[in-house]
């Protein structure tokens, strides 16, 4: 059943950072070609696009985190290779950590700030922070996914539309 959670989980991540990248490419294409033609803009759009691009951060980044996208240096691991399991068990508690902390602390903002309202559109700025908590939320989940072969063997996730290894250097 995990696997076909985590299969669901992934398709739906995918498409909702695929559907908000197409929707600001849309949206910024459109106002630029808007702008330039008829030198009016539409108002709403550079608040809604910067908006986007908060969500599209978070939601992206389990994604990036599961195939080993983010920077990393493991130049530790292959000092001390005798401990690098032990290296890794430490980065991923730090992580798990930090996520939750994240996590928590999203929750509490998006709270606090949902009583204020975006200047052009006038939706909650909850709504905009809310991006915070989902993001580490799914951070947490596709961590706790990939923790298997991270652990014991340093390796990422791959499938057949990303391989975690051609990213490396």
């Amino acid at each position: 059943m995990l696997p076909t959670i985590d299969r669901v989980l992934l398709r739906l991540n995918r498409w909702a950072v695929i559907a908000i990248l197409a929707a600001m490419a849309l949206m910024v294409f459109a106002n630029v070609a808007l702008r330039f033609l008829t030198d009016h803009s539409i108002l709403w759009v550079e608040e809604v696009s910067r908006y986007l691009m908060i969500w599209l951060t978070f939601l992206g980044a389990g994604l990036v985190l599961r195939y080993g996208g983010h920077v990393g240096i493991d130049t530790l691991q292959s000092m001390l290779p005798r401990h690098a399991a032990s290296i890794r068990a430490a980065i991923f508690a730090l992580l798990l950590a930090f996520f939750a902390t994240m996590l928590w602390l999203g929750v509490r903002y998006a709270t606090v700030t949902w009583g204020q309202t975006t200047p052009v559109m006038q939706i909650p700025v909850g709504a905009v922070y809310l991006a915070m908590p989902i993001g580490f939320a799914l951070l947490i989940v596709h961590l706790l996914l990939m923790a298997a072969p991270y652990l014991r063997h340093g390796r990422f996730l791959a499938d057949a539309e990303f391989d975690a290894d051609a990213v490396k250097l």
